[in-house]
């Protein structure tokens, strides 16, 4: 960390600063205004369920817009390039439209607070407790992610050491989260949506012209390189055989990894859970999937045009070594780009992205941690009033804990590499577990949560087995790294969860089916998912009908850029 001290600055100037000063000036009001609406601990968890599909369906996309989603994937774009797209047109959108017309109908029908809640439910204490703690942990890592990289933006502007632009950072997080819980952190999510695409659309076409438009960077893109080319992405996953890397792409990230993350993390989820009513908490995701659709030509390309013009990764690209990481691309082209003015939106821009992705963290390990541990394993039956203060005090311990976990993320160079990796750990088991617990009324408790300990370990011990995981503890037995690595551990971890379960179900008692009852599919009336008036419903507010729109839309693309 003591690295990022001494690099680069973003030339800032008066304007750019006091733009970042009234939009920082903006989100503590809507935390102050959205704590006036917190009444019950109901309100500070979710929202008290009140909030139109548009809000919720802007702040599902927005909490995903974070640090990784920003950084990472121009990152992303300026190391591997146009492959990098697989993560929105496979391994993002057909899962969200998953949630919204298949899964959100059993969290929000089932009146449940949180995706480890319909876990107990389903399972019991076993399966819920190893899920609740896991995800809580998860949390805390991804927050520090978040937060690594936000302090990165005030170390840039303000020149301040490292460690102080963290506690500044999560400071301002902090300030708002605690005051209005989700609403707040909904509110402010939706703002930053449009702050994030007025950041970086003026990015993108500048950088365009700079380059000469997709021609010039076709002409630029040094030879034998897969920048241009989605298909088979074997640099993105450095597996050599483009066949395997194709599977290691549809089967590890478009099924394992993507439907674990959206249909099952509870970051997302929440989000859709605040809607006024199922159909809007189905139609939450769906309309998600449009901006999801569309956001890699904001970030993806300007990370390969960083690679082609800014000579420091160029260098890096080529030889492997240099001072800065690509982790800067969107960065240094911001520096080298963008006017005075511009870059303070472009700033504000990417403080909103890292707040939002940081936010989404905190406030779904509040719930979980609130909910799902104290209220369910510690102190069961104390007043509302006590679980809202509960929920506030474990978001100024999950903030300073990020801080912490934040030294882990600068240990890596693409920090897409680790959050793959937790989302293997984490994701990957507990997509296997679910989506077999809900199709399948026989399987047991026990099943539950030895599944989902078992890919876990599954997981890990590929990562161990890989080149680089680890560092210099893995052991280099499996020829993977990098992404790919990953890819390769949530595939095991979901097949190894998979194995367990059915086995382990063959040697335990089932639940009674009347138990199951808005648990399981084939025993949950078809009436009980869907609000009464939908069919009524115009197509664009029809949740199957819009679904199909983002489907027909996201195919043309993968064509298109094949």
């Amino acid at each position: 960390m003591h690295t990022a001290d001494s690099t680069f600055r973003l030339d800032a100037n008066a304007v750019d600063y006091i733009i970042v000063a009234l939009y920082f000036m903006v989100v503590v009001g809507i935390g102050l205004m959205a704590r006036r609406q917190v009444s019950t601990s109901l309100d500070f968890f979710l929202s008290g369920r009140s909030l139109p599909a548009w809000v919720t369906g802007l702040a599902f996309i927005s909490a995903n817009l974070g640090a990784v989603e920003i950084m990472g994937m121009s990152a992303n774009g300026a190391e591997f390039g146009m492959a990098t797209v697989h993560y929105f047109w496979v391994g993002a959108v057909p899962a969200m439209l998953f949630l919204g017309i298949v899964m959100m109908p059993f969290y929000y029908g089932s009146g449940v607070r949180s995706v480890p809640e319909f876990m107990r439910k389903r399972f019991g204490t076993g399966a819920h407790l190893v899920n609740a703690i896991s995800f809580a942990v998860a949390q805390l890592l991804i927050a520090g992610i978040n937060l690594y990289l936000l302090a990165t933006i005030v170390n840039r502007l303000l020149g301040w050491p490292l460690w102080v632009s963290l506690v500044a950072a999560a400071a301002i997080v902090l300030s708002y989260t605690a005051l209005g819980g989700l609403s707040a952190a909904i509110y402010n999510e939706v703002l930053q949506f449009f702050v994030i695409v007025a950041a970086l659309l003026p990015l993108t076409i500048v950088a365009l012209h700079k380059v000469g438009g997709w021609e010039g960077i076709k002409d630029k893109v040094q030879p034998g390189q897969e920048q241009l080319s989605s298909w088979p992405g074997t640099d993105l996953t450095g597996i050599d055989s483009p066949l395997l890397s194709v599977i290691g792409i549809i089967f590890g990230l478009g099924f394992v990894l993507s439907f674990g993350y959206w249909t099952t993390n509870f970051v997302e989820v929440q989000r859709a859970m605040a809607s006024d009513s199922i159909s809007a908490a189905k139609r939450a995701p769906i309309i998600g999937a449009f901006p999801k659709m569309f956001i890699p030509f904001i970030v993806i390309i300007p990370g390969v045009i960083a690679a082609i013009i800014i000579p420091k990764l160029a260098d890096l690209k080529e030889t492997g070594k240099g001072d800065v990481k690509y982790n800067d691309a969107i960065l240094l082209l911001m520096k080298d780009l963008l006017p005075n003015g511009m870059l303070g939106i472009a700033i504000a821009g990417l403080l909103a992205s890292f707040m939002a992705g940081m936010a989404a963290n905190i406030s779904a390990f509040n719930t979980v941690f609130s909910y799902d541990l104290w209220q369910q394993y510690v102190k069961k039956d104390e007043e509302d009033t006590y679980y809202t203060r509960v929920g506030r005090i474990a978001t100024v311990a999950a903030t300073l804990i990020a801080i912490g976990t934040a030294g882990i993320a600068s240990n890596y160079s693409n920090l897409m590499d680790y959050l793959q990796t937790l989302f293997g750990f984490f994701n990957a088991p507990l997509f296997a577990t679910f989506i077999l617990g809900m199709f399948w009324k026989r399987m047991t408790a026990t099943a539950g949560w030895t599944g989902l300990v078992s890919g876990t370990v599954a997981a890990v011990l590929v990562a161990f087995l890989s080149e680089d995981t680890f560092g210099s503890a893995s052991w280099g037995v499996l020829g993977v790294s990098g992404q790919g690595a990953s890819f390769v551990a949530a595939g095991a971890a979901f097949v190894v969860d998979i194995i367990v379960s059915v086995v382990v179900t063959s040697f335990t008692r089932p639940k009674a089916e009347e138990d199951l009852k808005g648990l399981v599919y084939s025993l949950t009336p078809k009436e009980s998912l869907v609000d009464p008036d939908e069919v009524h419903l115009p197509w664009w507010q029809s949740p199957p009908k819009l679904a199909g729109v983002a489907l027909v839309l996201v195919i043309i693309l993968n064509v298109i850029f094949w």
